[in-house]
């Protein structure tokens, strides 16, 4: 069989030839399935109703490309769709158009970030990338980061950090702090670091759900006294149920104080820190060691996309670096592999770059304003004589009926939640606190004022 006769049902990877034809077939193709689903979410809603996804495994001949298509179509229809405007439960918006072809990039270089040699120019691209987020947050000509797939990465890679610059590396007794309203992932990065759960210390909050200062002297003089040592305290910029900022100022100075490691998880309301938007409590923000920012909340970059952001490069450097005997070094080049957890990384950081030179930082603004105009639309005209409601600077509202008893809160939030759905709103309901709450988060760009609007009727009814 000459070549030219080669089945398309043969051509396994792209051609180094100059011909990839069927390759842009099925781009097209699945383009075109994507596009046609992103336009029908007004028609099915933000969850389809039922779930007829059957997940087929592989045979033994491999399938054909109309059977594969129609399963791509039958995957998108029965999955959460986050264009339409009543998706509001979560930190996940529809995805910036420029990003999503971010994503096709980076699949098709399928470069790793292992290594210079082996993602040069996306090696390049993330270092300029994390060293324009830090000196636009504050951070000194030291500074820089590293990209990773998400959050709680982002945070362990922070600590781990942090407690090998205290020289608690091996230390069983070592302990962190955060507020008792922080992000759960923290009891995952203790887990990982081989510690106990009584190495986490929760500093309680006040009824802003900020990190109460007073508290947070009392924890560290009750450590001091038990000679216990202290790796990081944890700032939360954008707490998970109301959007609290915790006072960093105050937080900040007291790591001086006391030569503790201060990290900032600002996965919710970093991005903010980029802009010139008045966002209360977001000041002071470059006295942090550390700062974690995920972009895919809010400004729709697609997933993942997080960025661990330090004061000083040596920190991550000392903290991972093994050599890489294996992998060839250029000379003033990290091997971006070695100051991070992860090893071989796609090349994510292109869709933040793509989306970023999209959006230009006036666009960036634009979206995160639109954001709290609509959080601040919602708390104006829910019922105040009806609900209790819990909110902070950002875009984040949980709320509750008045007086509702706390083993009542799941019933009702149970029920509405089911009652919205059903007219394709989809809400959230975290447990806080000992009660369930409705939370709204409002980072969806498709959604208007006539949709808040139906919003606030249904949940008046």
């Amino acid at each position: 069989m000459t070549e030219d006769l080669i089945n398309k049902k043969d051509i396994y990877f792209p051609s180094y030839l100059g011909t990839n034809d069927n390759l842009i077939t099925l781009l097209n193709r699945a383009t075109q399935i994507l596009c046609d689903w992103f336009s029908k979410a007004e028609k099915f809603g933000p969850l389809p109703l039922d779930e007829n996804f059957k997940c087929l495994m592989p045979h033994e001949e491999g399938n054909s490309e109309e059977d594969l298509f129609s399963e791509i179509e039958s995957l998108l229809n029965n999955s959460f769709n986050p264009v339409h405007p009543g998706s509001l439960a979560h930190l996940d918006p529809p995805p910036l158009i420029f990003s999503i072809l971010g994503d096709l990039i980076a699949a098709g270089l399928n470069n790793n970030l292992l290594a210079y040699e082996l993602s040069p120019s996306v090696t390049l691209l993330e270092e300029s990338l994390c060293k324009w987020f830090a000196k636009k947050i504050g951070f000194n000509d030291l500074s820089g980061g590293i990209a990773a797939s998400g959050g709680t990465l982002s945070n362990l890679n922070a600590l781990i950090a942090a407690r090998n610059n205290a020289g608690l590396a091996t230390n069983p007794n070592s302990l962190l702090l955060v507020s008792e309203d922080a992000h759960s992932s923290f009891v995952k990065c203790i887990r990982v670091m081989g510690l106990d759960t009584t190495n986490l210390v929760r500093i309680k909050t006040d009824n802003q759900g900020r990190m109460d200062i007073k508290d947070l002297r009392k924890s560290l003089d009750k450590c001091t006294v038990e000679n216990k040592k202290i790796f990081a305290i944890v700032a939360t910029l954008g707490t998970t149920v109301r959007g609290a900022i915790d006072p960093i100022k105050e937080i900040s100075e007291i790591c001086k104080e006391r030569n503790i490691w201060l990290h900032i998880d600002g996965s919710i309301g970093g991005i903010f820190a980029v802009t010139s938007i008045p966002i209360k409590g977001l000041n002071n923000i470059n006295q942090a060691n550390s700062i974690t920012i995920n972009p895919q909340k809010i400004i729709g970059i697609t997933k993942t996309s997080s960025l661990l952001l330090v004061s000083n490069m040596s920190t991550l450097e000392n903290t991972f670096n093994t050599g890489l005997p294996y992998i060839s070094s250029k000379e003033n080049i990290i091997n971006r592999g070695e100051i991070g957890i992860q090893g071989s990384r796609p090349a994510e950081v292109i869709k933040l770059w793509l989306g970023f030179r999209f959006l230009g930082l006036n666009g960036i603004e634009n979206i995160l304003k639109s954001s709290i105009k609509r959080k601040d639309f919602f708390i104006k005209n829910i019922s105040k004589n009806k609900f209790d409601i819990y909110s902070g600077p950002l875009h984040i509202v949980s709320f509750i009926p008045k007086k509702l008893e706390p083993e009542d809160s799941d019933t009702w939030t149970q029920t509405k939640v089911n009652e919205l759905i059903n007219n394709n709103f989809m809400l959230s309901r975290p447990k806080f606190k000992g009660r369930y709450f409705l939370r709204v988060v409002m980072g969806n760009y498709n959604t208007k004022e006539s949709h808040i609007e139906e919003l606030l009727r249904l949940l008046d009814a």
